[in-house]
């Protein structure tokens, strides 16, 4: 059923479509480095991410531990997840030939696989969620309502967007990381190793992964099974903005929360999935790098 328009829905449709997709541009953005950077089929990320919530659940529940310091003290040990998980993709698929993007994507699909069993043989099926002061709170700004959660994740997605894009381009080997998957061999002349650079790149991936995991259990409650939901949104945000552009991720993210936002507010919920994909055929065919594309 379509509402009313009118400006008033209209202003508040966008303001928390604004919110919305600072969320989806954190969650995404991880994904824009070993996707968009490293040209890795990581479509094992929304698993890593429902694996951080579940950590900072644990973390929350037994020790009281809020739930953003909970995503930084698990980002240490993510780093490492990642470098083990890249080492395993490259000396059994990228090492060994050219069909790597193809049968990388069935390891990633399997990684993703045994993660969501070994979270359901833990936790189970329930819901899962966690406390924190500002979880359940709002500011009011006249008659427009704005959850604290959501601007919880806008202030975080503004941050990783900032101290990544400078790492970047401001350090050694962020610029290594921007250089890997256009020229090894160049890189190899400026004596840095390509490998341990995607090492490095795919670890720092993964670590983001864990403050956004935090966020995605701040802004509702997870289940195991929910990386399916956010495959092709995180997908769709990183391909759209141009593979490897951390602020186009951003924009890209804005876009698709506002355009959510205001299709849930004026044709209802069974509308909003099929949004992402919609923008996403209508950039690529105005723009086939993307927004902000290489």
């Amino acid at each position: 059923m379509v509402q009313v328009f009118s400006i008033d829905l209209l202003r508040d449709a966008v303001v928390l479509g604004v919110l919305l997709g600072c969320f989806y541009a954190a969650v995404s953005i991880g994904l824009s480095i070993s996707f968009g950077l490293l040209d890795v089929p990581q479509v094992a990320h929304p698993a890593f991410l429902v694996l951080a919530s579940y950590g900072v659940y644990l973390l929350n529940d037994r020790y009281d531990i809020d739930p953003l310091l909970a995503g930084l003290m698990l980002a240490p040990l993510f780093f490492a997840l990642g470098i083990i998980t890249y080492r395993i993709y490259y000396e059994t698929f990228e090492r060994r030939g050219s069909d790597a993007a193809v049968r990388g994507i069935a390891f990633f699909f399997g990684v993703a696989f045994i993660i969501e069993v070994l979270i359901i043989v833990q936790f189970g099926v329930d819901q899962r969620s966690v406390t924190a002061p500002y979880i359940g709170k709002a500011w009011r700004f006249g008659d427009l309502r704005i959850p604290i959660r959501q601007l919880v994740a806008f202030a975080v997605a503004m941050g990783l967007t900032v101290l990544l894009a400078a790492y970047l381009s401001k350090t050694f080997m962020g610029r290594a990381i921007r250089a890997v998957a256009q020229d090894e061999e160049g890189l190899r002349l400026m004596g840095a190793d390509p490998i341990r650079v995607k090492q490095v790149a795919f670890g720092i991936a993964t670590a983001v992964v864990a403050v956004a995991g935090a966020l995605l259990i701040v802004v509702a409650p997870v289940e195991p099974t929910l990386d399916r939901v956010y495959i092709g949104r995180t997908f769709c945000v990183v391909v759209m903005a141009g593979l490897g552009s951390i602020s186009g991720t951003l924009i890209a993210a804005i876009i698709l929360g506002v355009a959510e936002s205001i299709v849930l507010t004026l044709f209802g919920a069974s509308w909003a999935p099929a949004i992402s994909f919609a923008l996403l055929l209508g950039v690529l065919a105005v723009r086939p790098q993307g927004l902000l594309g290489r």
